[in-house]
């Protein structure tokens, strides 16, 4: 039996974590994000809050609250974070198409048979929760019982475990991501768990993260709904069930995942592919989409990634927006009873407007090279102006004169340029060159850009009127 003492292990009267990191925020910032854990704990009637904040690069807040005097959890109590889980499975599943071993569009009967989903449906379906797949798996209720009861992936998917047809909307399912966790056990010829471990869990320093609780861990609680009464919650071992939410971590492992969402990693994933993940795939309500393991939400003019978390006894939230270079986490341990995700988007949001970001100053280019910059300047789609820059750390930039969404070009090794973000992203933007040498115009995607708009005789496809530009005569 769990004492409320161990289960909280939070709290006290703040809770806060002392010493230099901490000293990164104002006190009046470190001041109003314990209110707001301590208002979450005290209203939504939770036996324990901890949460965190990452700011460029590193944590620099902690605090937590409880329901027991003098026993406040630092940011390294293990706490069960749920579906927060799915975005480590999928980070593995990135770096097996990373190495060249898959392809996110190659169907999942390919390396996972025995799930018997044939041939349409996708790794890339299955990480978007696009698959068609259930929500759940059959009975009994799977987060509440042994995962020994369902041995084998057709227990966990069911005789029928289509709801939908592959590809055509976006359906949450946690047999999906048992059906990834597969996947990666095949291809790798381990386990999923001993893929984690190596792959992300080591390589970023995760030491407190793991499928087991390790000492100290808060015990999970349900509370009643009518009366300040608690009891207790059995945690019970997922089995196959594991990759979509058996994970125990900590408010400082995650303020350091959370950091890796936003920066990348050379040893376990490449920023071009972290930030693949929160691509939007699929739509979801509202303001909320789904990239790839990714939960996406745009709250407040702000573009938020990360993903939240509930299994019995247990909620957990975790935000990062890149634009602020900000992450939040918050940890609780009472069956959906925090909103663990609106509280961590608060947190984030209460840093990002109480100190707003100060960009890093403006350098020029280390050197000039002629070419590139010849191609600066105006340039015409049709009758329509638009302007290349060269940028200091960003390559080419196209988009309107005035304002407005730009679009990034990375060079790439055949001397195109590749869209990085935008209406153009993907696409290729090549240099055209005349008989002489010199530059005729730009290519992109088949538009082309000229330096005179519908000039006489130019590239332009269709060619122009003879007439060429004209008055309107009185």
């Amino acid at each position: 039996m769990t004492s409320i003492d161990e289960a909280g292990r939070a709290g006290g009267v703040s809770g806060e974590e002392p010493g230099a990191a901490s000293s990164a925020l104002l006190d009046g910032t470190r001041r109003a994000l314990l209110r707001k854990i301590a208002v979450a704990q005290a209203e939504q009637r939770v036996p324990s809050v901890v949460a965190a904040v990452t700011r460029g690069g590193r944590q620099v807040w902690s605090g937590a609250r409880s329901c027991v005097d003098g026993h406040a959890p630092d940011d390294q109590v293990q706490y069960r974070i749920g579906s927060i889980t799915k975005t480590f499975t999928a980070v593995l599943v990135l770096r097996l198409r990373e190495e060249g071993l898959l392809e996110l569009g190659h169907p999942v009967e390919r390396y996972v048979p025995e799930a018997g989903l044939g041939p349409e449906v996708t790794i890339r379906q299955l990480l978007a929760h696009t698959g068609g797949l259930a929500a759940e798996t059959p009975p009994p209720w799977w987060e509440r019982t042994p995962g020994s009861l369902r041995p084998r992936l057709t227990d966990v998917l069911g005789a029928e475990p289509f709801r939908h047809e592959p590809g055509v909307l976006y359906h949450y399912s946690n047999p999906g991501f048992t059906v990834l966790g597969a996947l990666v056990a095949a291809v790798r010829g381990t386990t999923w768990e001993e893929a984690l471990r190596t792959e992300i869990l080591e390589p970023l320093g995760l030491r407190r993260t793991g499928v087991r609780p390790e000492a100290p861990s808060a015990g999970g609680w349900a509370v009643h709904p009518w009366a300040d009464l608690l009891q207790e919650e059995k945690v019970e071992d997922l089995g196959l069930m594991a990759p979509a939410g058996q994970l125990w971590s900590t408010a400082a492992d995650l303020a350091r995942f959370a950091d890796f969402l936003l920066r990348g990693d050379d040893e376990v994933l490449s920023i071009d592919a972290v930030r693949e993940l929160r691509v939007p795939t699929a739509p979801g309500d509202g303001d909320s989409g789904y990239g790839l393991g990714t939960q996406l939400l745009h709250r407040g003019g702000r573009e938020l990634a990360g993903h939240t978390g509930s299994v019995p006894g247990f909620t957990a939230g975790l935000w990062i927006c890149e634009e602020e270079d900000l992450g939040a986490v918050v940890l609780g341990n009472a069956t959906s009873q925090l909103s663990s995700g609106t509280l961590a988007a608060e947190l984030l949001e209460l840093v990002a407007e109480a100190e707003p970001r100060i960009p890093e100053p403006w350098k020029p280019l280390p050197r000039v090279d002629g070419e590139l910059l010849a191609l600066t300047g105006l340039w015409y789609w049709g009758s329509d102006p638009v302007a290349v820059r060269l940028r200091a750390g960003s390559g080419l930039e196209l988009g309107p004169v005035k304002g407005g969404r730009q679009s990034r070009f990375v060079p790439a090794d055949d001397g195109s340029w590749v869209g990085l973000d935008g209406y153009y992203a993907g696409e290729v933007l090549s240099v055209v060159r005349g008989p002489e040498g010199e530059v005729s115009h730009l290519d992109l995607g088949s538009f082309v850009f000229t330096r005179e708009p519908y000039a006489e005789g130019g590239p332009t496809p269709g060619g122009v009127v003879a007439e060429g530009w004209r008055g309107l005569p009185g």
